[in-house]
């Protein structure tokens, strides 16, 4: 199913029960018991599970325990296929409540395990099985942001005016997606030093990964890519002929789709661009210390300047209040589209990504920026504050907002903020939603949607690391 048929489903919508007295209680906590069970989850973890113990006697409060307990474990429990011969491990990694693998979703939702890799091999196998079913979803179609395990499936979307194929979910080019594959490549091997993931297949991939983003830059031509597709929603297709909106070749590449599956207004979407930078320049690395390859190494490193140097230059707006900050997107006709995403990534989320420091004054600009009402799509209510999207209408608060916001933050009354409103709307279920109502979280998106689920335990984890005081003062 499309994201959108999920838009304004309610908990008791979706026959969620949400008065806990109706669920067996677990004999510790009082909670319901809603995870999965032992014996139908589709993969287990020592590591998980030993976190898991090890955070029900760090965490004081039990509500926030519990929801560490149902979080953090979700994207094994419900939604990777993991097979292994012993050489080549595969595992495809459905996004939730749509039975298809996003690159960016699926980098996302095993993310938070890469610090426990070490110590569990069955999970690093795991791991290892995603970053080479990424690299054939790419080898299949570089500019695709979703794909069946099936490679001869034919879903909802096979309509859509573009190259599509079987084996595709759907074919919206999105920038981001092909950077998270090289995050999760990167980050898996400076954890491990395990180089068995990156064979030919891989290069060829990463290869076709820097031909796309040298084809979106569109300095000659449009590029190969186009796409339209007959809907009652006007950011779920492309303007005009299928190529989206004009952008002026300043050097920035182009993403025909937000992190959203929305489209863009101003073509140049500018987080997925500072996320391309950091990304390229650990492919280089990559390259350059596993397969020398020269030309192709300093191809991604000059990729990565160039937008750099085209982001300082044309990214950046000065704004009557706040002084200079980053557009969400440009065109490099001197357009700037001012508000922020809350899908990842975004303006929120760049020193998560890795692109700037949380003390960086531009960022700090923009930050307040994105969270302040300046924001077309910051939305504050009687359940909470944060970031929405278009992609779920006015006045929904993304959790992913709240969960970024904190791991983002260096404060600890803005950290603890985020901690009591993610309590205090996941509307007695357990779990993380895509986004709710901002004043009844009972009104919410998606009840199953694993990537929210687990970056909210990547966040208890942080908070446990850095900051363990915290956990004693969410009430």
């Amino acid at each position: 199913m499309n994201r959108r048929h999920f838009i304004q489903q309610s908990a008791i919508g979706a026959g969620l029960v949400l008065n806990s007295q109706s669920l067996p209680a677990t004999s510790e906590s009082g909670f319901p018991t809603v995870r999965t069970v032992a014996g139908k989850r589709n993969f287990t973890s020592t590591a998980v599970e030993q976190t898991i113990e090890r955070m029900h006697k760090t965490i004081r409060d039990p509500e926030l325990a519990w929801l560490f307990e149902n979080c953090f474990p979700n994207t094994l429990d419900t939604t990777v296929q993991f097979k292994n011969d012993g050489s080549k491990p595969d595992t495809f990694v459905i996004t939730g409540d749509i039975d298809a693998m996003w690159l960016r979703d699926s980098t996302a939702q095993v993310w938070p395990y890469l610090p426990l890799i070490k110590q569990d091999a069955s999970l690093r196998q795991l791991i290892a099985g995603v970053i080479r079913r990424q690299a054939q979803c790419i080898r299949w179609d570089p500019y695709a942001n979703a794909f069946y395990s099936d490679t001869t499936k034919e879903g909802e979307w096979k309509k859509d005016v573009t190259d599509m194929k079987p084996g595709l979910h759907e074919r919206k080019w999105e920038l981001d997606s092909l950077c998270y594959p090289i995050r999760l490549a990167y980050h898996y091997w400076k954890t491990t030093g395990d180089t068995s993931p990156f064979d030919a297949d891989w290069v060829q991939a990463m290869q076709l990964a820097l031909k796309t983003c040298r084809e979106q830059q569109r300095k000659t031509s449009r590029g190969p890519y186009h796409f339209s597709r007959s809907t009652s929603w006007s950011t779920d297709t492309v303007p005009g002929d299928g190529y989206g909106n004009p952008t002026r070749p300043i050097g920035l590449i182009n993403s025909t789709f937000r992190p959203s599956d929305d489209a863009t207004v101003f073509p140049f979407y500018v987080p997925s661009n500072w996320f391309a930078v950091v990304s390229f320049r650990q492919l280089a690395t990559m390259i350059d210390q596993l397969r020398p390859d020269a030309a192709f190494s300093k191809d991604c490193q000059a990729l990565a300047d160039e937008v750099e140097n085209a982001l300082k230059k044309y990214a950046i707006y000065t704004h009557p209040k706040y002084g200079k900050m980053y557009a969400m997107e440009v065109d490099g006709y001197g357009n700037h589209l001012l508000q922020d995403d809350a899908n990842v990534p975004n303006l929120l989320a760049l020193p998560y990504l890795g692109a700037c420091s949380p003390s960086d004054p531009v960022y700090q600009n923009t930050r307040r920026f994105v969270l302040s009402p300046d924001n077309p799509y910051f939305f504050k209510g009687k359940a909470a504050e944060g970031v929405g999207s278009p992609h779920t209408l006015v006045n929904n608060i993304w959790t992913m907002s709240l969960t970024m916001r904190a791991l983002t933050s260096t404060n600890d009354q803005e950290i603890l903020m985020q901690l009591r409103q993610l309590k205090k709307t996941h509307a007695g279920t357990g779990f993380m939603h895509e986004s709710f109502d901002k004043d009844d979280p009972a009104k919410f998106t998606r009840k199953w949607f694993a990537w929210a689920n687990t970056l909210f335990g990547e966040l208890i984890l942080k908070v446990a690391n850095e900051r363990p005081h915290l956990l004693s003062k969410v009430v």
